[in-house]
């Protein structure tokens, strides 16, 4: 079947078009992208870290050392995005691997005492960040807003489709 890669938006029934900026995946895509670049601006000149990098030293600070499928779980990003900003983070000397002696092929990925001053440097402004977002939201409304982003996400890792 050949595909008429010529329609445009024009072309479209609008019962068949996807009202984009109502689509919930784009909007959470599109959200948490302004929000992570939004932090990000405020540590990327100052630390010299990427958004990847912050992410798995917020992980490592918050979770304790962890492999990187375990980062890579908790994150969200794909095994090449976290290899990488190990990698980076490693070279930065913000991280450190230890092979597990048990098994050769598993390495724990803990931060540096630098890299933990970077954390704790970071966090605040973090919070922050956090802060002004969530600013004019009642306290109702943030549990509720907690209540049903988690939902979205248990049913998203689930996988439940209509």
């Amino acid at each position: 079947m050949l595909v008429n890669t010529s329609a445009t938006p024009a072309t479209i029934a609008p019962d068949q078009a996807l009202m984009l900026d109502r689509f919930l995946p784009y909007r959470l895509a599109v959200l948490a992208n302004t929000v992570s670049k939004g932090i990000a601006r405020l540590y990327a000149d100052r630390f010299g870290i990427t958004i990847p990098e912050w992410r798995i030293l917020a992980i490592l600070g918050a979770f304790g050392p962890a492999t990187a499928s375990e980062i890579q779980g908790r994150s969200a990003m794909d095994k090449v995005q976290v290899s990488r900003a190990i990698a980076r983070l490693t070279e930065a000397r913000l991280i450190q691997r230890t092979v597990d002696p048990d098994d050769r092929r598993r390495q724990t990925i803990a931060m540096t005492a630098a890299g933990e001053q970077v954390y704790r440097e970071i966090v605040p402004l973090a919070q922050a960040r956090e802060a002004a977002l969530l600013e004019g939201f009642s306290a109702e409304e943030r549990e509720l807003l907690d209540r049903l982003l988690d939902r979205l996400q248990a049913r998203a890792a689930a996988g439940e489709t209509p």
